[in-house]
C-alpha cells in the first residue's frame, strides 16, 4: 500500500479503506440508477462520513478546483451532524467543523440525500435546500471533481 499522507486517519490503510467503502458505494448508486432503479438507503452515519471526506479531504486538497476570485464561505449543514464550512480564497480552501462563521451559502437536508446530492449522484433541489448564494453551490457541484 502506497504511504500516503491519511488525512484525519489514524493510518494509510484506514485512509484507503474509507476511501474504497465510498468509492465502492457511490458506484452502487451509479448501477443502481443506470439500471432505472431508485437507489437503496444509505446508512446515515456512514453519509456523515462520506459528506466529511469532501470538505476534509478532496475540497482542501492543493489540485482542488473549488476555489473562487474572492472570498466566499460555503456550509453544509444536517441534522446528523455538526456541519462543514469552507473558506474559499485562491489558495485550497479550508475547511472547519463549525457553523459560527457566517456563510455566504448553506445546504442542508438529510445525511443521505446530502451524500448523494454532494457527490452528484441527486440534484441540489431534490430534497436539500440551497439559502444564499446559489452560483456559489453551483461552483461547489462543478468544481469539485466527484462526477
Amino acid at each position: 500500500m502506497p504511504d500516503v499522507p491519511a488525512r484525519g486517519s489514524p493510518s494509510p490503510r484506514a485512509f484507503w479503506a474509507r476511501r474504497q467503502a465510498h468509492e465502492t458505494a457511490i458506484h452502487r448508486v451509479d448501477a443502481e440508477l443506470a439500471a432505472g432503479s431508485v437507489p437503496l438507503p444509505v446508512d446515515p452515519a456512514f453519509a456523515v462520513d462520506g459528506i466529511d471526506e469532501l470538505p476534509a479531504g478532496f475540497h482542501t486538497r492543493p489540485t482542488s478546483r473549488v476555489r473562487g476570485a474572492r472570498r466566499r464561505v460555503p456550509r453544509v449543514e444536517t441534522s446528523d451532524a455538526a456541519p462543514w464550512t469552507l473558506r474559499l480564497p485562491q489558495e485550497p480552501p479550508r475547511a472547519s467543523r463549525d457553523g459560527d462563521t457566517p456563510a455566504d451559502t448553506v445546504i442542508s437536508g438529510p445525511a443521505e440525500v446530502l451524500y448523494l446530492a454532494l457527490w452528484n449522484r441527486r440534484p441540489h433541489g431534490d430534497g436539500l435546500v440551497v439559502e444564499g448564494d446559489a452560483e456559489l453551490a453551483e461552483l461547489r457541484r462543478t468544481a469539485s471533481a466527484v462526477g
